[in-house]
């Protein structure tokens, strides 16, 4: 088996969750379209939802209702949301292919693993225990674990802290621009999940990450590539 520390320092590989380590659009896309049924609006593909996924609720009332955060209508229609996809959260959600076969490489080779994600603790972690996750990560860091957000670098600097990794020796993944300003802001290495839920406007390869990936198993190609 390929020792992924000889060509390397990295210590441990970060994920962002939604659309990076896991395809979750599925059991959004039905947790809005059931608001929107409930508002008596016809549903949305999935086609149009899935780039939205990984900005968040406000970014799918903004295209489900066309709502901003600070109208009136929009508390009251996020908490709906949440409460339905909490109820809905690993229907069809399911790791990304070749992600299971990649965290029990790194595991097998003592690379510490982890999640970081805006993703709120109320659902992150029903969603981490559902997929039979939350006892593997080494540190799982939500929305709303640390004051800052991403792509404020304070959840990649907790995620350090509580895995006792400097940033310099951590790789982060992500498939928004978000995610690589806050691992770089951290002192990462940052790779861009291009199979995650990119937008057809996004340019991806002006984000300054340190690479771009297809497909999960990349990420051991990559950590084993010199002077990667």
């Amino acid at each position: 088996m390929l020792n992924l520390h000889t060509t390397h320092d990295i210590r441990a590989v970060l994920f962002d969750l939604d659309g990076t380590l896991a395809d979750t659009a599925p059991d959004l896309a039905l947790s809005l379209n059931l608001l929107r049924r409930k508002q008596g609006l016809p549903a949305l593909s999935l086609a149009q939802i899935r780039p939205e996924v990984s900005h968040g609720s406000t970014a799918l009332l903004r295209l489900g209702f066309g709502l901003e955060a600070g109208q009136p209508e929009y508390a009251p229609l996020r908490e709906r949301l949440l409460e339905i996809y909490l109820n809905h959260l690993d229907c069809e959600t399911r790791l990304f292919p070749g992600m299971d076969k990649l965290l029990a490489r790194l595991e097998a080779q003592h690379i510490k693993w982890g999640v970081v994600t805006n993703k709120p603790a109320s659902l992150t972690e029903p969603l981490m225990s559902a997929l039979g996750l939350d006892g593997r990560a080494a540190c799982i860091i939500s929305g709303d674990s640390t004051a800052q957000r991403k792509p404020h670098p304070e959840p990649m600097l907790q995620a350090c802290r509580i895995i006792d990794v400097p940033g310099t020796q951590c790789l982060y993944i992500g498939d928004a621009r978000r995610d690589i300003e806050a691992g770089n802001h951290a002192g990462m290495k940052t790779l861009v999940a291009l199979f995650g839920y990119l937008a057809t406007n996004d340019s991806p390869e002006t984000w300054q990450a340190d690479g771009m990936i297809s497909h999960p198993l990349e990420i051991i190609d990559w950590l084993s590539c010199p002077g990667a």
